[in-house]
């Protein structure tokens, strides 16, 4: 049973190899999978090998599969699960498997299941955790692949939580109804959490998007219009804080002078932690979304309105099995577009250089098809590169009736035809 896959030997050494992954076994399923987009966690696992906290210590002699963002076929069912997966059906998995007293993870500890492979064995304990979920047929690949990072957004807006003074009771989530505000949220996972405050079903009456790229803030605001969000209940806001003057005044007096009720930051930057701090109402939740590098990443904290105005601070880092399925769901049912997270496809031998060079890479997700050779492309590359090739010529007249977006009519076209 042979497959083709990405798998990582040591620090910044991953390889693309076809291998034997032995006979399925009784508890086993065997998936192939269509896509995978590439985590910025990926990035951080391969460049540190083994001394990256869910990597085994002995991937020099048994190498994991990396990715974890990915969606697929189930092709052969063990015995064992017979009469709940069915041949032909499509799946994606919920890599944080939850093994009581271990970091394992799907993508970082297993050698012959992650996400950049054409196919994989999925061990028991996916099924015994039930992190094998099934999508609707008619939804593309793409979208399920992106369940795992939109669970992260997902998870992170119900992490958050808010009480009454006098009432030892945290009420989760983020206050329906209430003012909202991203800042430095232009990006993939910013663009992810726009599209879910827009269309969730507790979402708030005043949204307000922050960024210093104006290119960047643009784009979000072309694709969510102030027309789009008033359709759906929620008064939105763009604001480049780097081109007005007192940018904590801005976005308060855009709450009327009361603060936001939910402030999440999504770049790991002083500044912007001390600006969502600054813009707090009362009874403010502060998400630190963005995952930091830097160990000793520190900020100012009002405490003065902790103490009297009840401010908190939360952290959130991943998502769980439910915030998948609620991904699916919306997805299934047309209310929510992950591809706003998407700009550039590839093939499976693009991988390893896209994975080592993703901090280079400008523009937001990169999705790869497993079992396409193809260079990774921009979207806003295609209409160039179709002056010698038709299929990007069509695949650029398809993404722009799209607003140059991927969607499932530019997948299915890609996987015919490439």
């Amino acid at each position: 049973m042979k497959t083709r896959a990405v798998r990582l030997y040591g620090e910044s050494d991953l390889r693309l190899e076809e291998f034997d992954m032995g006979e399925l076994k009784d508890d086993e399923i065997l998936m192939e999978l269509i896509t995978d987009s590439v985590c910025m966690s990926t990035y951080k696992e391969s460049i540190q090998g083994a001394k990256h906290q869910r990597v085994n210590d002995d991937i020099s002699e048994h190498p994991i599969i990396v990715g974890h963002e990915f969606a697929g076929i189930i092709r052969e069912v063990g015995a064992k699960w017979k009469d709940k997966y069915q041949v032909g059906t499509k799946y994606t998995m919920q890599p944080a498997i939850n093994i009581k007293g271990s970091m394992a993870a799907i993508g970082y500890s297993y050698e012959y299941c992650g996400g950049a492979a054409t196919f994989i064995k999925v061990p028991p304990i996916v099924m015994e955790k039930d992190c094998l979920l099934p999508f609707d047929e008619n939804s593309a690949f793409f979208e399920a692949s992106l369940a795992e990072p939109m669970s992260c957004i997902i998870g992170a807006f119900h992490s958050m939580y808010h009480s009454e003074r006098g009432v030892y009771e945290h009420k989760m989530g983020i206050v329906e109804g209430g003012k909202s505000a991203l800042l430095a949220s232009c990006g993939p996972m910013g663009l992810g959490a726009i599209s879910y405050m827009l269309n969730c079903d507790r979402k708030p009456s005043l949204l307000v998007i922050t960024d210093i790229d104006e290119v960047r803030l643009k784009r979000a605001s072309e694709l969510f219009t102030e027309e789009y969000a008033k359709e759906r209940g929620v008064e939105i806001h763009f604001v480049n804080t780097a081109k007005v003057d007192d940018p904590v005044k801005t976005l308060r007096d855009l709450t009327g002078g009361t603060g936001f009720d939910d402030v999440s930051v999504y770049a790991p930057v002083r500044p912007v932690i001390e600006m969502a701090d600054e813009i707090l109402g009362f009874d403010g939740c502060l998400n630190f979304f963005a995952g930091p590098v830097d160990p000793k990443l520190s900020a100012m904290f009002n405490f003065f309105d902790v103490h009297y105005k009840m401010h908190h601070l939360v952290g959130s880092s991943g998502g769980n099995t439910d915030d998948m399925k609620e991904c699916l769901k919306l997805a299934g049912e047309g209310r929510l577009d992950p591809a706003v997270m998407i700009t550039h496809i590839g093939g499976i031998d693009a991988q390893i250089d896209t994975i080592l060079n993703l901090p280079k890479i400008p523009g937001g997700k990169k999705l790869m098809y497993l079992g396409k050779n193809l260079e990774l492309t921009a979207i806003e590359d295609f209409e160039e590169k179709g002056k010698t090739d038709d299929r990007f010529k069509e695949l650029a007249k398809i993404t722009k009736e799209h607003n140059g977006l991927w969607s499932k009519e530019a997948e299915d076209y890609l996987l015919a035809n490439f």
